[in-house]
């Protein structure tokens, strides 16, 4: 059963060669995203993942088209949509005068949600960590932060957004093992996005491959990377 369903979506931006012209960063894309897998967009910088992403998560306005997560239209109701996904982004800003325990609970708090941080820091591994300023941690340990602040409000789907990006080979293997674990445990759905072909095809269940606000390929992982043509 899809908990995702996107339709000939669209997203236009000025043309910065053109003045007075735009530019489709996302052009016509459809995709459907089941509950419980975990689901893979793959493309080079450019794109047009992450302002796909923006537009799933309702922080930017959807042009043309639908998107509907767990029955909620987010063209129309973007804010309730933020009731059923946790965000993982690429960086995250901190309060640097508060432990990584205080940020859970003032990020739940947020939600008006009363969390168990050490609940959520034993799920990411870092409970050792929960007493530690944010800028005393290793880039692996602030994935793991924003990995435990994406899931504190139990979301029915997780968008993890480069969740690798600088991370040193042994670390983005943690990571990977982490999500599939939390996927596994919740039966949340994921949706992972990075430009890394070995990376998305470790993880996810489905991939769609974009390249220029397009997806030029869609399918089974297994399917896609098994075979070497050039995928963007």
């Amino acid at each position: 059963m899809a908990i995702i369903e996107v339709q000939n979506l669209y997203k236009y931006y000025p043309s910065p060669d053109k003045k007075g012209e735009t530019f489709a960063a996302v052009d016509g894309i459809s995709l459907t995203i089941d509950k419980g897998e975990i689901f893979g967009i793959l493309g080079p910088n450019g794109a047009g993942k992450t302002t796909t992403l923006e537009m799933l998560e309702g922080l930017t306005d959807i042009d043309s088209g639908t998107a509907m997560i767990d029955g909620i239209d987010v063209r129309s109701t973007p804010y309730k949509v933020k009731e059923v996904i946790g965000v993982q982004l690429q960086a995250n800003e901190y309060f640097d005068n508060l432990s990584v325990s205080e940020l859970l609970i003032l990020f739940g708090n947020l939600y008006g949600k009363k969390i168990d941080p050490e609940n959520l820091l034993g799920k990411v591994n870092l409970i050792d960590k929960a007493k530690a300023k944010p800028d005393s941690l290793s880039g692996g340990q602030k994935q793991r932060v924003m990995i435990s602040m994406a899931i504190a409000c139990k979301p029915k789907v997780l968008i993890a957004d480069e969740p690798t990006t600088a991370l040193d080979v042994t670390v983005q293997k943690e990571i990977i093992e982490l999500l599939k674990e939390l996927q596994s445990e919740t039966g949340m759905s994921i949706i992972f996005i990075s430009h890394d072909l070995a990376l998305v095809s470790e993880i996810a269940d489905k991939v769609v491959v974009m390249y220029q606000g397009k997806i030029v390929e869609q399918g089974n992982s297994k399917v896609i990377f098994k075979n070497p043509k050039e995928l963007y």
